[in-house]
């Protein structure tokens, strides 16, 4: 198999790819590409492309719609940058509570240190203790965060509509949850946001919400930009309605305006951070050019089947319509292989199938099931 990487992946990531597959920059018609932040809407996708995995959580540098149509499966690894965003979060709060930018600012550039003592007052803050973070958002993020804030004394409201079961299991007892944003906004002295940006959460943060929060509020964003409305957000500092906005994505109208912390986007960016997503891309690739098991994909049902011993396993996506399972094993049929596993999910508009059959597999098998009409791809894994 030949791995192309589009990016600097960690080679502890790489590495896990092992003899069998080429790996690099300069691999041709690969049949998977590993990505960070390249934007492949514009890319030229070969024709045995099979699957691209973004070693990160956001998807926006890849062209979903595109992927689906061509049967390219896109996977991304929620949850290996967890802490390392967390951390910087749970330093924002403390960036956007004791004017620590500025007074070190300060020290740089007075040259009579004397004078330190005399007006150090004017950087102090508050402390976090006691007051109440508002966490938009709970999943692997935003759990750390809402726990870390507890460990840290504060009171935490969150509010997540799509909380997973597992998700609920990892988040402290202590955290309040919320039933709509309305009350998290008034409650909060500090508002984290961890979403993904959807038409539905795009500029979520605006004149309207900010109006419903606390005189003073604290915002952080180290989700998405688009999340916050920018204008908005300036002239709520300008009118005090907003105290601090830190953010980790920087623009142009941010820049030297008091009350705005902008970072460069650096939530996920530690060593411990890439290795990880790195690990978790490889290993999902692998196991879908190998098995054909899909983990955490984002366009594609996920799906996993053991595989079976002395079985060839045939793997087949097709558009979510009726008959497509009978038009599939009637062409098994024809070809006198018996089903031995099979497993069916779908997602939206792709169902996607795991089939084991007893003995070999004629190798243009894979084309005559392609030759369907709904058929996106059917290959065949030995």
């Amino acid at each position: 198999m030949n791995i192309k990487t589009l990016n600097n992946i960690s080679n502890k990531g790489l590495s896990r790819f092992g003899e069998n597959y080429s790996v690099g920059e300069d691999i041709e018609n690969p049949d998977a590409i590993v990505v960070r932040s390249f934007k492949m809407h514009d890319y030229d996708f070969n024709g045995e492309l099979k699957a691209i995995a973004r070693a990160g959580a956001g998807v926006n540098n890849i062209p979903l719609e595109e992927c689906s149509k061509r049967g390219i499966v896109v996977f991304n690894t929620p949850g290996a940058n967890a802490n390392a965003v967390k951390e910087l979060v749970i330093a924002s709060l403390f960036l956007a509570s004791r004017d620590i930018v500025g007074g070190i600012e300060w020290v740089q550039n007075e040259k009579d240190c004397s004078l330190v003592e005399k007006k150090k007052s004017t950087f102090a803050g508050c402390e976090i203790k006691g007051k109440t973070l508002g966490v938009i958002g709970l999943g692997a993020i935003g759990a750390m965060v809402a726990n870390s804030a507890i460990d840290l004394g504060m009171d935490v409201v969150g509010f997540d509509p799509y909380l997973s079961v597992e998700g609920a299991l990892l988040l402290s007892n202590q955290v309040k949850k919320v039933n709509n944003l309305d009350e998290l906004y008034k409650q909060a002295d500090y508002i984290t946001i961890h979403v993904p940006l959807l038409d539905s959460t795009k500029d979520m943060i605006n004149s309207e919400s900010l109006a419903k929060c606390k005189d003073g509020v604290k915002i952080i964003n180290f989700s998405r930009d688009g999340l916050v409305n920018s204008d908005d957000i300036l002239k709520a500092i300008d009118e005090g309605k907003v105290s601090t906005y830190v953010t980790d994505f920087p623009e142009n109208k941010l820049l030297n305006k008091k009350g705005v912390i902008p970072i460069p986007h650096l939530g996920a960016s530690t060593a411990e951070s890439e290795e990880n997503c790195a690990v978790m891309a490889v290993d999902e690739i692998k196991e879908y050019l190998e098995n054909g098991n899909i983990i955490n994909s984002v366009n594609f049902p996920n799906a996993s089947l053991p595989r079976t011993s002395g079985t060839t396993r045939i793997v087949i996506a097709n558009k979510n319509i009726p008959s497509m399972i009978e038009n599939i094993t009637s062409k098994l049929a024809k070809n006198n292989l018996n089903i031995v596993d099979m497993l069916n999910k779908s997602r939206d508009d792709i169902a996607y199938n795991i089939i084991d059959v007893n003995g070999d597999v004629d190798d243009e098998l894979a084309s005559r099931i392609e030759s369907l009409d709904d058929v996106i791809f059917a290959r065949v894994i030995r």
